[in-house]
């Protein structure tokens, strides 16, 4: 499947629209299973507030796929993200309730490379912090 983004239609400081996410205590659970990391601190309050964390936390790598969503969805294929990086900052706490945890995300274009591709800087926040620094994914266009 094909990018629906056509590189001629972008440009430096095009932005893409911020979007909600919502994370909640299930989530982490399936993430659990599916990735093998079954570390306390994703599912037990009381492990992780042992340790020194506000509450059961999401898994890096889970916040970081739901970041990518973002682009993936811009551009219209998973496979269009040739690159994709980021630097952890902060956790974020999922509370055992029905509303869990809100990764805000929006993201601006910010080069444009040869053979159709973009870099895409993404903006991540849960809580009003920004829970990844120096996210930036490389985007092939159509």
């Amino acid at each position: 499947m094909p990018a629906i983004v056509d590189y001629d239609d972008v440009e430096v400081g095009t932005r893409i629209p911020e979007r909600e996410f919502r994370i909640r205590r299930e989530d982490l659970v399936h993430y659990c299973g599916v990735s093998g990391d079954f570390n306390v601190i994703h599912w037990n309050e009381r492990v992780a507030q042992s340790v020194g964390l506000p509450d059961v936390i999401a898994h890096g790598m889970y916040t970081m796929a739901t970041a990518a969503r973002l682009v993936t969805d811009w551009a219209g294929d998973p496979g269009s993200v040739v690159d994709y990086g980021v630097r952890f900052s902060s956790p974020v706490p999922v509370p055992d309730d029905d509303e869990g945890a809100t990764l805000v995300v929006s993201g601006v274009v910010e080069k444009k490379l040869d053979d159709n591709r973009v870099v895409v800087n993404l903006t991540v926040r849960s809580g009003g912090s920004k829970v990844l620094l120096a996210s930036r994914a490389t985007v092939q266009l159509a």
